[in-house]
């Protein structure tokens, strides 16, 4: 079975919103053209699909909230082939660790890990000098574990 890869225009910051639904509506949909879904990490309104056709890849794709459309010419392999190399780099982060921040809006506060979610790479925290504790999501790369509790020593 012959495949290409098309690009999908999202809305900025809501791929991984739209790489969500899309897998939940391909998972209910068993005769789906679509075969892999990529978001590739750092790249802005857009994801790649690789189908089997275009209008079947279309077909599928209406009614996705924040996808905007196909783009008019498939993208060849090479093109995107760097962006396709997982480079895993194992997180640890552990539950109850004390974090800070190191971007975003609450850069250089102390906040300790509540939950863990590996498939999003999202942990999420309480901030310690908070008045109120509020869980705040925020992505694993924009923490750095500063305290572990004691229960890692043997």
């Amino acid at each position: 079975m012959e495949t290409s890869i098309f690009g999908l225009r999202t809305a900025a910051n809501r791929e991984d919103q739209v790489v969500d639904y899309l897998i939940s509506k391909l998972q209910r949909d068993s005769n789906s053209s679509i075969i892999t879904v990529i978001r590739p990490h750092g790249m802005r309104g857009y994801i790649f699909i690789e189908a089997t056709s275009k209008l079947d890849a279309e077909i599928t794709l209406q009614g996705v909230p924040y996808s905007r459309g196909l783009l008019p010419q498939e993208i060849p392999y090479p093109e995107i082939e760097h962006m396709l190399e997982q480079v895993k780099v194992e997180m640890n982060i552990k539950k109850n660790d004390i974090v800070e921040i190191i971007s975003g809006p609450f850069k250089r506060e102390n906040a300790k890990v509540i939950r863990i979610n590996k498939q999003k790479e999202d942990i999420v925290v309480e901030l310690l000098e908070a008045a109120v504790p509020i869980p705040i999501t925020v992505k694993m790369d924009a923490v750095k574990v500063i305290r572990r509790e004691e229960s890692d020593e043997e």
